[in-house]
């Protein structure tokens, strides 16, 4: 288990992550910020607490993107599958989500929340992940976001995975922590 802190003006954000059974423990203050947490931490099978409070909903959210996103950056196993994955139907909603864990922060959406849509850019730029979202179906803004994180937490799982081999020609690729 891992714990990364944030802590601005704005917020104050308490993240500890592990790769686990999916447990979540979140308490952010904005509910629909709870469930997404939640959602992710399932699905990808991350055991996940974040504690967390702040000025704007907007600093609150972009903050724990990049809290959990470093967080990730440092559960990563470096033999890790790298590539995961998934598409998601959510009543009206259909979203496929692709992912590549290989150091490479990148973010293409977008999803029809500019709140979570920010999330989706500052957890890649903090996790060094590179991801894609397509939006192929949907009308219920909730069902949309929704069905982006179960297909990140899906794509996540995969990614996770502990293989004993590096997937690149460059070899093990060595980050250094500050």
């Amino acid at each position: 288990m891992i714990a990364v802190e944030r802590k601005t003006t704005e917020t104050n954000i308490r993240v500890e992550m592990a790769i686990g059974s999916g447990q979540a423990d979140v308490k952010t203050g904005v509910p629909f910020l709870d469930h997404m947490m939640t959602v992710l931490a399932r699905y990808a099978g991350l055991d996940l607490t974040i504690v967390a409070s702040g000025d704007l909903r907007h600093h609150l959210i972009e903050d724990v993107a990049l809290t959990i996103g470093e967080a990730l950056r440092r559960v990563l196993p470096s033999t890790c599958a790298r590539y995961g994955e998934r598409t998601v139907p959510m009543d009206d909603a259909l979203v496929h989500v692709v992912l590549d864990a290989g150091g490479r922060p990148f973010y293409r959406g977008p999803l029809p929340s500019s709140l979570y849509d920010h999330w989706m850019r500052s957890f890649c730029d903090a996790s060094k992940v590179t991801l894609h979202v397509r939006v192929l179906r949907g009308t219920d803004r909730h069902h949309v976001v929704e069905a982006a994180f179960k297909g990140l937490g899906f794509a996540l799982r995969q990614a996770l995975v502990d293989t004993g081999a590096v997937f690149s020609t460059k070899g093990a690729v060595a980050l250094e922590n500050d």
